[in-house]
């Protein structure tokens, strides 16, 4: 069929909700939105989907949940009744309908007789991840958009080790999820009928209790930050989002009692309204907190995002004003205190190892190779530094001390394995305390890692191609950058590609295979002034992600280097 057929079905349907139609008829009168919200499925990608509240299979909304979910008891299934008597574990965050779409994910995978842990209330991501771990379930299900506008919400399907699920899986979830003829006729028992026969069972404090234990082993100096703690004020605000829920038992059991919230964005708000897009990385979602951090004379500003598994971080400089971090370096100050810490501790041995992601800083491995420790690069997506935690385990080879990714994701301790951002709330405000024991800002040190090892500054855009058009687009980039093999970037001598779908390596007109990484849609560019640049097509949205890292003598030259180099991919990718 095709988008306008498709279309006519919806409208025939009798059991759209009352705000599905009233969107069905309202955006139904535009030609071209009814192309691209029925025109294809939605992308499941990265183990997930994501998009706008609407009504069509392109679109997130109650019945492609629906669909989805029913590929998921259908894997189970598969597995058998074992399988189905581990369940599946299911949070949802802040968002609108986000509570709706998990009580009815959980209907449809009751209805298969899949036992279901339904989380009492919303949780953050990285509990999810725990609970999968914790109650040893099949898999995990947790309905979020993370930091994306209040227009959209997603579905994030999680594997058995706690981290998004296998691509083996999800190929197999999806391609079961591709056989649901009929999107409106797929099976949801009563709730009520699963309360009773016990089916489904609701989870919340009793989780949030172990959580929160597991989350006092990420403090590594506890009498430091009880010496010093007292000597910071701590603004955090959860932006509208889970990380309300438990921030502040957290920060108090880490030592942290001087904690304020920024009260207009501690209220749960689908809506988010005090920023266009609550993402951790843009600065104005700080500016309530700015206001308050003056007005109590604090220093130091946490913001995780809906779904609490990103943290950033704001920090004022000597001229008063605030510089709101990037990702790497959040990553760069606590891989150092670590480091620092261990070392003066005596417990650093050469076995320990660092983890991240081939589009993130090269700053922290810099720092990690000068004190003698591993690192390992991985594919994007924090799933691939989970299965890095356990090689590592059962090789026994090394000992994870850290991941992260550019994208404000961190982990300490893999009792979870997706990004934590409970785990680098507490982290960071531990580096604080660190430096104010110096009496340093945070900045400043900063300004003492640069100093030291040189300024590393990277800078990351997310270039859209949206419409029903834009993954043939991005596609269509993709294939024409491989076999152009660009020689120069903004005027600079490529020296070296890395393909990452093609697995090989490019230097001097000599191909070599590119060993130790699944296939990915990545290109890497390392050129002739030591910048890297790669691009990345998303898994779950219409945009490819442009990644530039410098590094210069001084953070202005930095910063103005990895500017131009977005403008030319930015060109380049017209």
């Amino acid at each position: 069929m095709n988008a306008k057929e498709i279309y006519e079905q919806w409208q025939n349907a009798n059991n759209l909700p009352d705000y599905l139609r009233d969107q069905l008829d309202t955006l139904g009168k535009d030609e071209k939105w009814i192309e691209d919200a029925f025109g294809q499925d939605i992308n499941f990608g990265t183990a997930g989907m994501r998009g706008r509240l609407e009504p069509g299979t392109n679109r997130i909304n109650l019945f492609t949940v629906g669909r989805v979910t029913e590929g998921l008891a259908r894997l189970i299934d598969e597995n058998g009744e074992e399988a189905k008597k581990r369940g599946v574990a299911i949070s949802f965050d802040s968002r609108y309908h986000s509570r709706e779409f998990a009580e009815h994910a959980a209907r449809i995978l009751g209805a298969h007789r899949i036992h279901v842990y339904l989380f009492d209330d919303l949780r953050p991501t990285p509990e999810l991840s725990y609970a999968v771990r914790h109650l040893h379930t099949f898999a995990g299900i947790n309905i979020t958009a993370s930091h994306n506008a209040k227009q959209y919400n997603g579905y994030k399907v999680y594997g058995e080790d706690g981290a998004q699920m296998a691509p083996e899986n999800a190929d197999r979830l999806f391609a079961y999820a591709q056989k649901v003829t009929d999107i409106f006729g797929v099976k949801a028992a009563p709730v009520q009928e699963l309360r009773a026969n016990g089916t489904l069972q609701l989870i919340g404090e009793d989780v949030d209790e172990d959580y929160l234990q597991e989350l006092k082993q990420v403090t590594v100096d506890p009498e430091m930050v009880k010496a010093n703690a007292d000597k910071l004020k701590i603004i955090y605000t959860p932006l509208h989002g889970t990380g309300k829920m438990l921030y502040d038992r957290a920060f108090r059991q880490g030592g942290f009692d001087n904690v304020i919230p920024v009260p207009i964005q501690s209220i749960i708000d689908p809506e988010f309204p005090t920023t266009i897009k609550p993402n951790p990385e843009y600065r104005d979602v700080f500016e309530p907190g700015f206001k308050l951090a003056d007005k109590v004379k604090a220093n130091v500003i946490i913001a995780t995002d809906p779904d609490a598994d990103r943290m950033g971080a704001a920090v004022r400089k000597s001229d008063g004003d605030f510089q709101v971090l990037t990702g790497n370096q959040i990553a760069t100050l606590m891989a150092y205190y670590l480091l620092v810490h261990m070392k003066e501790s005596g417990k650093l041995t050469s076995d320990y190892e660092i983890v991240t992601s081939v589009v993130s800083s090269a700053l922290p491995f810099k720092i990690a190779e000068d004190f003698g420790i591993k690192t390992k690069h991985v594919l994007t997506g924090f799933k691939y530094i989970g299965e890095e935690v356990d090689r590592m385990k059962k090789a026994g080879d090394a000992k994870f001390l850290m991941g992260f990714e550019e994208s404000y994701g961190y982990l300490f301790k893999p009792f979870a394995r997706d990004k934590d951002a409970m785990q680098g709330a507490l982290m960071f405000a531990e580096v604080a305390s660190y430096y104010a024991s110096k009496g340093m800002t945070v900045f400043d040190g900063l300004q003492e890692i640069w100093n030291k090892y040189g300024v590393a500054y990277e800078i990351t855009k997310a270039i859209e191609m949206p419409g029903i058009g834009g993954q043939k687009k991005m596609a269509e980039l993709m294939s024409k950058l491989r076999n152009e093999h660009l020689s120069e970037i903004n005027g600079v001598k490529v020296n070296k590609i890395q393909d990452f779908l093609k697995k090989e390596t490019i230097e001097n007109c000599n191909v070599t295979p590119l060993e130790g990484f699944p296939e990915s849609n990545v290109l890497k560019y390392f050129l002739d002034d030591e910048t890297w640049v790669a691009l990345r097509p998303s898994g779950t949205e219409p945009v490819i992600k442009a990644y530039v890292g410098v590094n210069k003598k001084d953070i202005a030259t930095a910063e103005k280097a990895a500017q131009d180099y977005q403008a030319a991919l930015a060109e380049l990718l017209k």
